[in-house]
């Protein structure tokens, strides 16, 4: 079967799960491109003052990402467990529904209260997307292209970003800016008519003799627990990329002494994103040319791990110096495509659905332990030397984990835990 024929049943998954993840990026990074123009707005009644205001600001952004967050933590077991037993369109439908209607909702907040709920069920809903998408994908293409699949929903799933980034940008009103990314998910559920369950999955549906959907059997094993924990260890320093060096790039540049840095996240964000997508399409290409999805996540992580160096030394140079290394170090993180192409692989069709979906959702949830370790260390040795500690202690962990974790390339996984 032609993968990309107009006709072929695949291809529209892969461009279904790739537009459902564009609108999934999309609303992600809203926050983090429109958190300072929204705080202002809903905070200047509270705090006339502008230093009051900009302090209140950074730590109730903080805070609401935190909120966002928590809620992908908690959505990414709930729609994990209900892909492997209710099935991956059940998600794909459900998970969109949520955040689509939580994104037009927050375009119709007007304080922060209701500003961090609305985070937190948009994070719940956001959960589900990709892990449903990339599981459905992978069952359903030959074990030999699966990562091509992924690449392509990982490479169109990421430019949403740019796209978030040009319309906050064109727009210049926050509140609009989240009606439209709530109008894109309801106008996606039409395009999700007539795709069809994965083969795999009705099989083991089918077989009552089967647990599945059991998050707790991943904890029961000490090998499975290893497998789980290493291919989540690998992503982390995507989200510490995203959270310290581009999401909170005003206030690092603050701390590292550059007036002249961004005042906002918008630019930023779009230029890292940039990088990301390219970095992603390279990374899966790259993967499926050496046959192997563990040493290219070992040369993306140490390609990471340099741009972030970098940054630290040299981001306060120059304007066009930082927002050169901000593309470098996304390019950096491009490795998505390929943990999510390891995660689908590493585990049986019974519970593949809640790894793929839980893994990537825990990375993500990882900004909050960060959050909450900078917040402790911040105090005590400073704003720049608190994030380089964090830093360490997560590029160490993404090392051993991707040289304790199993090859997946062109594995057959069409098995059951």
């Amino acid at each position: 079967m032609n993968l990309f024929s107009s006709k072929s049943p695949i291809n529209k998954i892969i461009i279904v799960a790739a537009l459902g993840y564009f609108v999934d990026i999309y609303d992600l990074v809203l926050f983090g491109m429109e958190r300072v123009a929204s705080l202002q707005e809903i905070l200047t009644p509270l705090f006339p003052d502008k230093v009051l205001r900009d302090a209140q600001v950074a730590s109730i952004g903080s805070s609401l990402l935190s909120y966002q967050m928590i809620g992908m933590l908690l959505g990414g077991i709930f729609w994990g467990v209900l892909g492997d037993k209710k099935g991956r369109l059940t998600v794909l439908f459900g998970s969109i529904i949520v955040y689509s209607l939580a994104n037009i909702a927050n375009g119709l907040v007007h304080d922060t209260f209701w500003y961090s709920i609305l985070r937190f069920v948009s994070g719940f809903g956001l959960a589900g997307e990709l892990g449903a998408g990339i599981t459905l994908v992978s069952e359903t293409m030959k074990k030999e292209d699966r990562g091509i699949g992924t690449t392509i929903v990982a490479s169109v799933g990421l430019f949403g970003a740019v796209i978030a980034g040009l319309t906050t940008i064109g727009l210049n009103n926050w509140r609009m800016s989240y009606f439209i990314g709530g109008g894109l998910g309801l106008l996606l559920l039409f395009l999700r008519i007539g795709v069809f369950e994965s083969g795999m999955f009705s099989q083991v549906k089918e077989n009552t003799s089967v647990k599945k959907g059991n998050f707790f059997y991943l904890f029961s094993h000490p090998k499975l627990l290893l497998k789980y924990l290493n291919i989540i260890l690998i992503a982390i320093p995507v989200w510490f990329v995203m959270y310290f060096l581009v999401q909170f790039a005003p206030e690092m540049c603050r701390a590292l002494g550059f007036a002249d840095g961004p005042k906002e996240g918008k630019i930023p964000i779009m230029v890292a994103y940039m990088g990301i997508t390219i970095g992603d399409v390279v990374s899966g290409l790259w993967s499926q040319k050496v046959r192997s999805r563990k040493k290219v996540l070992f040369y993306f992580i140490t390609f990471t791990l340099l741009g972030s160096v970098v940054y630290y030394l040299f981001a306060s140079t120059s304007i066009a110096i930082f927002y050169t290394i901000v593309f470098c170090v996304g390019f950096g993180t491009g490795y998505w495509a390929v943990f999510m192409s390891s995660a689908s692989e590493l585990f049986g069709t019974n519970i593949r659905a809640t790894v793929t979906t839980t893994a990537p959702n825990f990375v993500r949830g990882s900004v909050t332990l960060m959050a909450l370790a900078h917040g402790s260390l911040k105090t005590s040795v400073g704003y720049v030397n608190s994030s380089i500690i964090i830093g360490i202690i997560v590029f160490s962990l993404a090392y051993f984990a991707c040289y304790k974790l199993e090859e997946t390339f062109a594995k057959d996984i069409n098995y059951t835990e």
